[in-house]
């Protein structure tokens, strides 16, 4: 028996690997940062990027025919996961890379943000995988608490601090919601695993439908989808920037990832119970992201409210169900992921005075200051906003196709006129870099927040629109193995 049960160990921790590599470098990591102080800083940046590139090339590399349960269940290592944590792991060395080059420039360099940064990409690897509602909320506390830390990661800065602080204090009431909802659940199926939740859920009754709303307003609050959006304005603004393009791109998708295994898995058979709250959700943020950004006058702020919008086109994916709905949200949030970590690399190359650029009338006249950057951002922005043949535009067509397939058309119609309205600020963003006088000058850019950008606008045009092909069919395979 002892034997058996090493040896089936042994082959769990094969699959793994992508997790247990992060795990070791912040454990090791830890050791060197408290040996070499912040002198090893850009040992340890250079090396999370390196292990979080492995990592997402060994999670790309996963592909079981069906989804398998290790851990006696705790995981399931399938297509859905696999995709979503190879994403993850190269959006969260893009914006480690960017994190590296702006402390780096401003003497700010500290040997704990590589860290926290790969704690949170752990978390959010356990979170593309997780089959029960303990390794569900492991998963997610093991992100938030990374992410709280890194909020607050500029502790001489009052906004910084307030932004961390908002963050945890928000934080908690939406971990004790989702609680909640989870105990709920167990309550009324007497398990925590998802596929035994699965078959006792037909006849849960209405209390097992109380708890997935409230286990749905937990997520939706990680998600940032409003009505949940309250910290996600204060929380961009006060972080320094790298850290809230970090908030801006993986953890959303990890959350996407996280709802759509609770939603299809073990709650499939209780799509018209849960379908309703999810279009709420998608309709509140389409609307809220859209208008509320026309005011805005920082920048990310602006990009919060822009977020929240796009969650939006996310939930609509996951509202029309089933792995097309799945693989639509995938798709979406892949294409999304690059073009919102161009648009913070393309903020982070504007300072002045030593400090970030951060309001909209900064952006006066850029393209005669820097004409390469104005015109990265433009196609950032175009893409962004779904101006077609931009990635952008495939990804927003993609998941309005889906919604219509499922016969969402009031909630596809929401999401065309908000893309109108939402279009508004960035062309007023355009308007601002090209046609507005020139404000004063900037400081120089460094290398890796200019390559960054160049390759995120890259990819938008014309290299996730050549690629569009192969990674909706990889996602369509990933959803169809994983939600059959």
């Amino acid at each position: 028996m002892e034997a058996e049960l090493a040896a089936r160990l042994v082959a769990d921790l094969a699959w793994v690997r992508p997790e247990l590599l992060l795990v070791g470098f912040v454990l090791i990591g830890t050791l060197v940062g408290a040996w070499g102080g912040d002198r090893s800083a850009g040992v340890l940046s250079g090396g999370a990027v390196l292990v979080l590139i492995i990592a997402a090339a060994l999670s790309f590399g996963q592909h079981p025919e069906a989804p398998l349960p290790v851990f006696n269940g705790a995981l399931a290592i399938d297509g859905y996961g696999a995709f979503a944590k190879g994403v993850i792991g190269l959006a969260a060395a893009a914006t480690l890379l960017l994190g590296a080059d702006r402390f780096a420039r401003s003497n700010a360099r500290r040997f704990e943000f590589p860290l926290l940064v790969a704690l949170s990409a752990i978390g959010m690897f356990v979170m593309a995988s997780a089959n029960d509602l303990i390794t569900l909320y492991v998963g997610l506390e093991l992100q938030s608490l990374a992410a709280y830390v890194l909020a607050a990661f500029r502790r001489d800065d009052a906004r910084s601090s307030e932004a961390g602080l908002k963050y945890f204090v928000l934080g908690a009431l939406a971990s004790g919601l989702l609680l909640y909802g989870a105990s709920l659940i167990y309550g009324f199926t007497g398990s925590v695993r998802f596929d035994l939740i699965a078959q006792a859920a037909p006849s849960g009754g209405i209390g097992l439908v109380f708890g997935l709303v409230f286990l749905i307003c937990g997520l939706a609050f990680k998600l940032s989808a409003a009505p949940f959006h309250m910290w996600t304005p204060d929380v961009y603004e006060g972080a320094p920037t790298p850290v809230t393009a970090f908030f801006a791109a993986a953890p959303k998708l990890a959350a996407v990832a996280l709802l759509a295994r609770v939603l299809l898995g073990p709650f499939g058979e209780l799509t018209d119970q849960w379908r309703q709250v999810i279009m709420a959700l998608a309709a509140f943020s389409l609307v809220i992201g859209a208008f509320i950004a026309l005011a805005q006058t920082n920048i990310k702020r602006l990009m919060a409210y822009s977020s929240i919008h796009n969650v939006g086109f996310a939930l609509m994916a996951l509202a029309a169900g089933g792995a097309q709905g799945a693989s639509a949200a995938l798709v979406y949030m892949t294409i999304y992921l690059p073009t919102t970590i161009g648009i913070f690399a393309g903020i982070l190359a504007m300072r002045r005075d030593g400090e970030d650029v951060e309001t909209i009338d900064d952006l006066s006249g850029l393209a005669t200051r820097k004409p390469w950057l104005a015109m990265l951002l433009t196609a950032l922005m175009f893409s962004v906003a779904g101006i077609p043949p931009l990635a952008g535009f495939l990804g927003k067509y993609v998941t309005i196709t889906a919604a219509i397939g499922a016969g969402l058309w009031p909630l596809a119609v929401i999401a065309v006129v908000a893309t109108v309205v939402s279009a508004g600020y960035y062309l007023n963003l355009i308007k601002v870099m090209w046609v507005n006088p020139p404000a004063a000058p900037l400081m120089p850019t460094g290398p890796t927040v200019a390559l960054t950008a160049g390759a995120a606008t890259l990819l938008v045009f014309p290299g996730l629109v050549i690629a569009f092909g192969w990674i909706t069919q990889a996602a369509t395979t990933a959803a169809l193995t994983s939600f059959p």
